[in-house]
């Protein structure tokens, strides 16, 4: 389920998931909203379902099926080709883990990777001063017990 509301900051989207199917779902619905250009911080613990709402997203663009999407943790960046509305779009994930400061930030290249047909995902990107200041909103994941996740996403108007 879906709340939308305006905010100072933005519209804000709640969803509240209870499996990992769930939270794929959700990631099918979040690339029907997200109009690229769009440079998302996507934040959540590790093991909270990031991976997993990224899957959604790429499914949903036909960028890739669920089991070729994979964790960025350790790779700068995952880069999925897709469609949406019949337009070519693609899907950028990056990892935080990888990245130690400002300076090896930049050798990904966000600023090249932000096309008018981009959605950009960084993982932890609020640790990031230029993320941070470039991002047109955030993803955040937390987990609610279980398999119960909160999917609270926040767009810039």
């Amino acid at each position: 389920m879906s709340n939308a509301a305006p905010v100072a900051e933005g519209r804000i989207h709640e969803f509240t998931t209870q499996s990992g199917a769930d939270t794929i779902e959700v990631g099918r619905k979040l690339a029907r909203l997200l109009k690229p250009p769009q440079l998302l911080i996507l934040r959540g613990d590790l093991g909270t379902g990031k991976t997993t709402l990224v899957k959604g997203i790429a499914q949903a663009l036909d960028a890739a099926e669920a089991d070729e999407v994979t964790s960025p943790t350790f790779t700068l960046i995952h880069e999925y080709d897709g469609t949406r509305d019949g337009k070519p779009v693609k899907l950028f994930s990056s990892g935080r883990l990888s990245l130690e400061d400002e300076r090896q930030l930049e050798t990904l290249g966000l600023d090249e990777l932000l096309t008018p047909d981009a959605l950009v995902l960084v993982e932890w990107g609020e640790k990031f001063k230029s993320i941070r200041k470039k991002a047109t909103g955030e993803i955040a994941i937390s987990a609610e017990g279980g398999d119960a996740r909160k999917i609270t996403v926040t767009v810039k108007e």
